[in-house]
């Protein structure tokens, strides 16, 4: 047998051991990491239609849009801790409409969007998640 025809193992593992590298540095990278799965990236808002509306405006169901960033198909509006039935618009637009069932008087409201996680497998992926809130006062 002849030296040259001898595989080292080093050389086999190398190519190997640089894919394991790139999936540890990639772990948690949404999007990049492709073991990621349907990964949802976590929603961010920047700003509402409307940052003070008046109680007669929510008793006759006033439609808000939250702006911002990252929205999909499942992303909700949250008002006070309550989930509204939300039009998502596009990845930066969703519509909710306000009305006594959720604000029944005078004050200040958080508004903001949850995102729930898709199916990322263990693997170190993060999905979904919840938008710092926003405030919107009602007079």
């Amino acid at each position: 047998m002849h030296a040259s025809s001898i595989k080292v193992p080093g050389t086999f593992l190398r190519p190997l051991s640089g894919l394991l590298l790139a999936l540890l540095v990639l772990q948690g990278c949404k999007s990049l990491n492709p073991l990621c799965g349907s990964a949802r990236p976590a929603p961010s808002v920047t700003s509402l239609s409307a940052d003070t509306i008046s109680l007669s405006q929510v008793q006759q169901g006033f439609v808000l849009v939250v702006n911002g960033s990252e929205f999909v198909a499942s992303s909700v509006v949250v008002i006070n801790g309550t989930t509204l039935p939300t039009t998502v618009l596009n990845s930066q637009q969703v519509q909710v409409t306000i009305t006594t069932a959720v604000i029944s008087a005078a004050g200040i409201v958080n508004v903001l969007v949850q995102t729930p996680g898709g199916n990322t497998t263990d693997v170190g992926c993060t999905s979904g998640g919840t938008s710092q809130s926003l405030a919107l006062t009602i007079t």
